[in-house]
């Protein structure tokens, strides 16, 4: 029992308060009498205080809900649930002990704890790498209203949570496209260009189509005017493949640049298979990682979410030989090959540029790699100093860099995406919808 009580702040004060008097009450006897008494009121005050901590042998229960699985760099809700088991309105001051990833061992709660009744406190956190979480005890600290005494509740509360790839990223751009509303999040509505496309149906025309698609055989037996309507082929293929080298390693906002391809592979893998496309995955470093062959069964986003969640970036020096020789071997057909990787510099490019160029002779390739934001962001600062002139210059060298791997890259036939990593995911859905109205795969 006395390992779980703790006397208040308040009771320090009034003890204090106390030592106080009986040091004055050498100088000044009178005060003697005074201070005993008010001694032995704290006395009794503090074991009046315990009687209504540990009237009840079970005073406090509770339990923490949040979600089976997690979702990386988002927020996730957590609620703590107490239910108290005092018949008087109590206070309650809660720690809840944190898995070790967040280094945060400050988080609690104080509230009023109504009589009988429940009381629940819900808080958010972000997690910014895939994994097992497992939280500790809920630690509540009881007080009544005398305020004197704290009755510590350690409630077992062990959970262990698991942080897949962002599914809420993914549900929200899966109900943006239920709904025809992509626009919303960025995505631009892309003009179709090209009639490469599966013919659908003839219908009737309304002002905005396009005149050349009018059929001239239907118009005159309706004796109104019919045009024909495209639909974008189906059944092509979409490969995800990520570099899970140490080039992806860099964070930004927390995030490394592989959960920021994993988060937009998982979207892009789903937008593909609503426009009935197959969708597939391939994750590299030196040597072949994970393969999940093109589909688009009720359960194959399943299998591409559990592929991606055990991948993680490596030290070693990516290989593009070896990713050549397994596309090679397990794509069949032309595919979209959305490549996420890094350029920091053109020569590290330029070892890849042939495995890249052998590739865009079966397929279309689309590599894919990111500003440095932290540089952008420099760019816009005035230097104060000779030192700061000097790194002013090396950051805009390198931003330039960046743009010009890019202008090499298309000069090489290699249509290539290049954006903050927080965009990504929206610049490779508008690049999968501009091919598609193109009719370039």
């Amino acid at each position: 029992m006395l390992r779980s009580v703790f006397l208040t702040r308040r009771a320090f004060l009034i003890g204090w308060g106390l030592v106080v008097a009986f040091v004055l009450a050498w100088a000044w006897p009178p005060l003697l009498p005074l201070a005993k008494l008010a001694l032995l009121l704290l006395v009794l005050a503090i074991a009046a205080d315990l009687f209504l901590l540990y009237g009840r042998r079970t005073g406090l229960t509770g339990e923490r809900r949040t979600m089976e699985r997690w979702s990386n760099g988002d927020e996730n809700p957590v609620t703590i649930v107490l239910r108290s088991g005092y018949g008087m309105d109590m206070r309650v001051r809660v720690l809840d002990e944190l898995p070790f990833q967040f280094q945060k061992r400050d988080l609690s709660f104080n509230g009023a704890l109504p009589a009988w009744g429940p009381r629940e406190f819900e808080y958010r956190v972000r997690p910014v790498a895939r994994g097992v979480y497992r939280f500790g005890s809920i630690n509540a600290m009881v007080s009544s209203a005398l305020g004197l005494a704290e009755r510590r509740f350690k409630l077992d509360a062990d959970k262990e949570v698991a942080v897949y790839p962002s599914y809420i990223q993914l549900r929200r751009y899966e109900l943006l496209a239920i709904s025809n509303r992509l626009t919303l999040a960025g995505v631009k509505r892309i003009r179709r260009i090209s009639h490469q496309s599966e013919f659908e149906r003839i219908k009737d025309y309304v002002p905005g189509d396009d005149r050349r698609t009018v059929n001239w055989k239907a118009t005159a037996r309706r004796g109104r005017l019919m045009v024909n309507q495209y639909q974008d082929e189906k059944a092509q293929q979409v490969f995800s493949l990520i570099d899970c080298g140490r080039v992806m390693k860099m964070p930004f906002e927390g995030l490394s640049l592989l959960d920021y391809a994993i988060n937009a592979s998982l979207v892009i893998s789903s937008i593909a298979m609503r426009k009935e496309d197959r969708a597939g995955l391939i994750t590299f470093s030196n040597k072949p990682h994970a393969v999940v062959r093109a589909g688009r069964q009720h359960n194959h986003m399943q299998a591409i979410q559990q592929a991606l969640y055990a991948q993680g970036t490596e030290h070693q020096e990516t290989d593009f030989e070896a990713l050549y020789g397994m596309v090679r071997r397990e794509i069949n057909q032309r595919s979209l090959l959305l490549l996420f990787s890094n350029y920091e510099s053109a020569q590290a490019m330029r070892r890849q540029l042939p495995y890249l160029q052998r590739l865009a002779r079966q397929h279309l390739v689309v590599p894919i790699f990111f500003l440095n934001t932290e540089l952008e962001a420099d760019l816009g600062l005035r230097p104060a100093d000779t030192e700061e002139v000097y790194v002013r210059t090396i950051t805009e060298r390198m931003a330039m860099e960046k743009r010009l791997i890019k202008m090499e890259l298309e000069r090489n036939g290699l249509p290539c995406i290049l954006c903050k990593p927080q965009d990504l995911t929206v610049n490779v859905i508008n690049r999968y919808l501009e091919i598609k109205a193109r009719g370039a795969l």
